[in-house]
C-alpha cells in the first residue's frame, strides 16, 4: 500500500487571472506533489492589471466547506490567505478552533493578505486587528510583507504604522508580533525593502532570528508571490519538514519559480510554479 500523500487546506480567495490565490496555492500543491484541498473565501475578477470586482461569501459557506473537507479528508497543514472582511476571519478562527486537537492545528499558516499587487484592497480596514486578535494565537506561521508587518504591529493603538524599511527593524516588528502566538513565528519579506539584496527574516517566539539573503530579480511576474511562498511553507510543513527547513527551501523554491517565468498579459504576471516540469 503506498503511503498517503500529504494534504493541505487552502483558504483563500480565488483570482481569475490565475496567478495569485487559490489557482497560485494549487499549482504550488501540485509541485510539492501535496494534495491540495479549498474553502473559498471570495471570487475576484483580475488579471495582470488589477482587480476589477469581488464578491465575497457568506461566513457561514466559508465554515461549511472547512468543515467538509476536514470531516472527511482531513488535513496535515493549513494555510489562510484572502478574508476579505472580520466576518469571515471569525468564521475561519471559530472552525480552527473547533479543531484545536486535529494535526492540522499544528500546521496553520497565515498568509495577511491585505492589498493586491495591483494596490487594490483585499481585506476590511476593521478585519486587520480580527486577523491580529483572533487567527495569529492559532497560528504557527505568520508571512506578512513589511506593510503588512507594520499593520499587524499596530492594529488598534492609533499609531500609524512604521515601515520596516531596515532589517533591525523588521525584526524588532517580527519579534513584537511573535509574542501575539504561543509558538507563532514570523516569517517577515524582504520584498518592499530598500536593501540592494532581498532578505527574508524568520523570527520565533523564543527569539531565535534567521534569515535569507538573495539578489533581487528583475521581472514583472511578481503576482501571487507571497501566495507562493505561504503554501510552500505549509506544504513543506505538511510533509513533516522542521520548520526553518520548510522556510528556507519555500524562499528557494520561489526564487527558482520566479526565474523560470514566463511573460503572461500587460502587467504583474505570474511566476512558473511548475519550473521543475519543464
Amino acid at each position: 500500500m503506498a503511503d498517503r500523500v500529504p494534504r493541505l487546506l487552502i483558504v483563500a480567495g480565488s483570482d481569475s487571472g490565475g496567478g495569485a490565490g487559490l489557482q497560485a496555492d494549487l499549482r504550488t500543491c501540485a509541485a510539492h506533489r501535496v494534495f491540495g484541498t479549498t474553502a473559498i473565501t471570495a471570487i475576484t475578477a483580475q488579471n495582470t492589471v488589477g482587480v476589477h470586482a469581488i464578491n465575497v461569501l457568506s461566513p457561514s459557506l466559508v465554515r461549511a466547506q472547512i468543515d467538509a473537507v476536514l470531516d472527511d479528508i482531513g488535513a496535515d497543514a493549513i494555510k489562510i490567505g484572502m478574508l476579505a472582511n472580520a466576518a469571515i476571519v471569525q468564521a475561519v478562527a471559530a472552525a480552527l478552533r473547533a479543531r484545536s486537537n486535529e494535526p492540522a492545528s499544528a500546521n496553520i499558516v497565515l498568509d495577511p493578505v491585505m492589498i493586491a499587487k495591483s494596490g487594490d484592497a483585499l481585506l476590511a480596514p476593521d478585519a486587520v486587528a480580527a486577523v491580529r486578535d483572533e487567527l495569529l494565537p492559532l497560528a504557527r506561521v505568520v508571512t506578512p510583507n513589511i506593510p503588512e508587518l507594520a499593520a499587524l504591529v499596530t492594529a488598534e493603538t492609533g499609531k500609524e504604522p512604521t515601515d520596516a524599511a531596515s532589517v533591525a527593524e523588521r525584526i524588532r516588528q517580527a519579534m513584537e508580533l511573535a509574542e501575539r502566538g504561543a509558538a507563532l513565528a514570523v516569517v517577515a519579506k524582504g520584498g518592499h525593502g530598500l536593501e540592494g539584496e532581498l532578505v527574508d527574516v524568520l523570527v520565533t517566539a523564543l527569539g531565535e532570528v534567521a534569515r535569507w539573503t538573495h539578489p533581487r530579480q528583475q521581472t514583472r511576474a511578481t503576482h501571487g508571490t507571497g501566495c507562493t511562498l505561504s503554501t510552500a511553507i505549509a506544504c513543506r510543513l505538511a510533509r513533516g519538514r522542521a520548520l526553518a527547513e520548510a522556510v528556507g527551501g519555500a524562499i528557494a523554491y520561489l526564487q527558482s519559480a520566479l526565474a523560470a517565468a514566463q511573460p503572461v498579459g500587460r502587467g504583474h504576471g505570474p511566476v512558473n510554479h511548475l519550473w521543475e516540469w519543464g
